[in-house]
């Protein structure tokens, strides 16, 4: 099982950025897929979780309406498409994938900054 995220990067303030997490190892149609982010001094925290059998999402409520999770199961990607950024969304942002036990990506940097 590998993930890897990609697409993060610096940002202004309002703009627009989507994250991929592309997995191996297994099939992310069949496992809920999650994302979350941890900020400097911080704790990380969960963003938004898919469940493609049970085609339910989840945000958290610092990025409802503003972010949107997707995935492809072709191409076996989860997204993270993100909007409205402010510079609060500023962390690294990893993929999580639900098997068995728990399995993680080593992230994205998304800097959200004038």
């Amino acid at each position: 099982v590998q993930l890897v995220e990609s697409g993060g990067g610096p940002v202004q303030p309002g703009g627009s950025v989507r994250l991929s997490c592309a997995a191996s190892g297994f099939s992310v149609g069949a496992y809920r897929m999650s994302w979350h982010r941890q900020a400097p001094g911080k704790e990380r925290e969960p963003v938004a979780s898919i469940n493609s059998r049970a085609r339910t999402t989840t945000y958290s409520d610092s990025v409802k309406g503003r972010f949107t999770v997707s995935v492809d199961i072709d191409r076996n990607r989860v997204f993270l498409q993100m909007d409205a950024l402010k510079p609060e969304d500023t962390a690294v942002y990893f993929c999580k994938a639900h098997l068995w036990r728990e399995f993680w990506g080593l992230g994205t940097q998304v800097t959200v900054s004038s």
